[in-house]
């Protein structure tokens, strides 16, 4: 029997709603824009918040269809994003030895860095995941070997 791998884990994904009047769990499932809103409107005065409570478990099957799952973990790049994002843990994770190297001394280039991969992280793992489903020397690492 096997198991389907999903992109984003549902616990994560309430316990990122716990911080959703700051946006965390729309950023986290994708959603960035919205995510911004919630940040600056206290997620919308907290009535989209509670109403959010509800909608993860479609916001997490959404984020499952829409998401190559592959060698770099979603959940490792957001928990990595989120406590040492500003020292470039997350790109350094994800394979991207210059920018992390660069966040390490710019303190994630100000902070405008970090910003910027709060908007794009799960892209940017679905483009890593998905070049190394096409690379013949890193098929070991999506078959879970």
């Amino acid at each position: 029997m096997e198991s389907t791998r999903t992109s984003h884990n549902l616990l994560i994904g309430y316990v990122a709603w716990l911080f959703g009047f700051i946006g965390a769990h729309r950023f986290y499932y994708g959603r960035p824009l919205s995510g911004t809103l919630y940040f600056f409107t206290m997620g919308f005065l907290f009535i989209g918040w509670i109403v959010d409570l509800f909608l993860i478990p479609q916001m997490d099957r959404e984020a499952d269809i829409r998401y190559v799952t592959g060698p770099i973990d979603y959940n490792v790049a957001w928990l990595l994003l989120i406590f040492l994002g500003l020292f470039g843990m997350h790109r350094l994770y994800m394979g991207k030895i210059g920018t992390g190297i660069l966040y390490l001394l710019t303190f994630g280039i100000c902070g405008l860095g970090y910003i910027y991969d709060l908007w794009t992280l799960n892209e940017q793992v679905t483009l890593v995941n998905s070049t190394a489903q096409h690379r013949p020397d890193m098929k070991s690492l999506t078959n879970g070997s």
